[in-house]
């Protein structure tokens, strides 16, 4: 099902479109890449958003995938998009979504909705639950998505849409916007050629909380400071970074917060999480007097099971947007990067427990050693990935193992990472991985991966390999046989036949047909040019 490549930019007086006023937002927030798949309700869309010379559309494998690649695109450039058909799209990248909202990412999640004529007629669509009740998928969104916009009237779609992106970059939470099939090509007077610019109001921070906080810790003994996985969302690193300079104390990194704290700076001492802590660093934060925990996310993983040796005494909690201190008090609208900043300014410098650090501290052991033609051990693997970072790489690590593993690895300065702790959905490093490339173009990444997550998103190699990308991706395999073969003739299928029936009988077979893209049905081509011109009716008059 084609859709009419012709793409109306305006009309001659000036007005703009509805698809080129959303292209032109996304550019105007930074996103020059959108990760799309398509469908029939919302082909027209993806005409108006090709035709934007400042977007690349990326076509997805499928839409869990198009949400991933998203999520580590807005990982990389700070918002991401992507680009799904009504229902059967919008519910299967429903849970890339909810991770992005898990992860305080700023997200565009668009849908091409139904046409705009169908709404209150008691219809039933297809791509729908078979119900002529089309908010359905709206509903679904609600709970992952910190705004929702159903645009079926060009009247207000203006308005709906700039809020719903301006909503989604203040919060940094994924938003959802359908917009209906037959409406993106339609002139209207309040799409301008150009967009008045977006602006999102500045926020003045309470200075309240910021001499409770540093007389805490001046009186402090021996005092901490750990990184958390907000520091990203609050946009503090740098803000950070001052405080780490300022006092003195030595710094840890929760294990969701990894590589938002610099770890070459000389007050850095691991990663805290509990138990399973780098060494010498778990046992530095805990019998410290004071620590200031900035941006944490208390769960039942990063917390090991609840068993950090924390007390709430002894803490200080800042929040992107709020400061507590020990039992209380709690001040409201203060901001983490301006309280940092002026912290910084009133702190008293406290080597002591870095001190301490450097004492009880034990260097690693010797270098692993091998026999000649030893099966692979999984510590030297990571070895050989320890030296190949730098400032020019970037560490993705899928659920499971690779969490602990790549925990381990020490980033040099500028060295992305990125793993998904909070939601934990297995599959989610192929498509970021996907995204985090296109957007990061100077860094070569590398993911790790096992063999079970990865057979949930594999199909986006084939995309990765399409944009020309340059990722290293470890497969690390444990199990699994399967005999494959390519197909482009019919003695080739003859033979591939016969091995998989004698030779490969006891095996998963996978054999690959190649055939002429043209090589469909007059079934399919009848039947998708007539759905297709019921989806693009224009819009009844209001």
């Amino acid at each position: 099902m084609e859709s009419n490549n012709s793409v109306p930019e305006s009309s001659p007086c000036g007005i703009g479109t509805l698809g080129r006023h959303l292209a032109r937002r996304l550019v105007e927030i930074g996103v020059k890449d959108v990760f799309s798949v398509p469908g029939d309700f919302n082909l027209t869309l993806l005409d108006h958003l090709i035709a934007e010379p400042e977007l690349n559309l990326i076509g997805c494998c499928n839409e869990l995938n198009a949400g991933y690649a998203a999520d580590g695109y807005a990982r990389a450039k700070g918002v991401g998009a992507c680009v799904v058909t009504f229902t059967v799209g919008g519910l299967s990248v429903l849970n890339a979504i909810a991770g992005a909202y898990s992860e305080n990412l700023p997200l565009i999640c668009i849908v091409g909705g139904p046409n705009s004529n169908d709404y209150g007629t008691n219809r039933i669509l297809h791509h729908s639950i078979g119900v002529p009740d089309f908010s359905q998928e709206l509903r679904c969104f609600q709970t992952v998505t910190c705004t929702q916009a159903a645009v079926n009237n060009l009247d207000d779609a203006h308005e709906l849409i700039d809020t719903a992106i301006s909503t989604a970059l203040k919060e940094s939470k994924p938003a959802y916007i359908s917009i209906s099939c037959n409406l993106p090509g339609v002139p209207h007077p309040t799409f301008a050629r150009e967009p008045v610019p977006l602006f999102l109001a500045p926020k003045a921070s309470n200075q309240l909380g910021l001499e409770a906080a540093a007389e805490f810790l001046n009186k402090s003994v021996k005092p901490v400071i750990v990184g958390g996985q907000k520091v990203r969302v609050a946009k503090a690193q740098q803000a950070f970074v001052e405080l780490a300079n300022a006092c003195g104390y030595p710094i840890a990194v929760m294990p969701s917060g990894k590589g938002l704290v610099p770890e070459h700076h000389p007050n850095f001492i691991g990663t805290y999480w509990g138990a399973v802590s780098s060494s010498f660093c778990g046992e530095i934060v805990e019998s410290a007097d004071a620590y200031v925990f900035v941006g944490p996310i208390f769960n039942d993983y990063s917390s090991v099971g609840y068993s950090l040796l924390i007390k709430k005494e002894k803490l200080i909690v800042v929040e992107p947007n709020r400061v507590t201190i020990g039992n209380g008090p709690s001040f409201g609208w203060v901001f983490m990067t301006d309280f940092s900043s002026a912290l910084a300014k009133k702190l008293k410098k406290n080597s002591t427990a870095l001190e301490n650090h450097h004492r009880i501290y034990v260097p690693p052991g010797v270098a692993l050693k091998r026999e000649k033609d030893e099966p692979l051990r999984v510590n030297i693997l990571f070895k050989h990935i320890q030296e190949m970072l730098s400032g020019n790489t970037a560490v993705i690590a899928e659920t499971g193992d690779s969490w602990f593993n790549c925990q381990k690895l020490h980033l040099p300065e500028k060295c992305g990472f990125e793993f998904q702790m909070q939601y934990g959905s297995i599959g989610w490093s192929v498509g970021a991985t996907l995204g985090y490339a296109q957007a990061a173009k100077d860094k070569r990444i590398i993911a790790c991966i096992g063999d079970g997550s990865f057979q949930v998103t594999a199909q986006d190699i084939s995309t990765m390999i399409r944009c020309a990308q340059k990722s290293i991706i470890f497969l690390i395999n444990n199990g699994g046989k399967c005999w494959t073969a390519k197909v482009k003739t019919e003695e080739d299928l003859t033979e591939a036949i016969a091995t998989a029936a004698s030779t490969h009988k006891d095996s998963l077979c996978f054999i690959e047909v190649f055939v002429h893209k043209d090589d469909t049905s007059k079934e399919l081509l009848e039947w998708g040019s007539r759905v297709s011109a019921a989806n693009c009716r224009p819009p009844n008059p209001q």
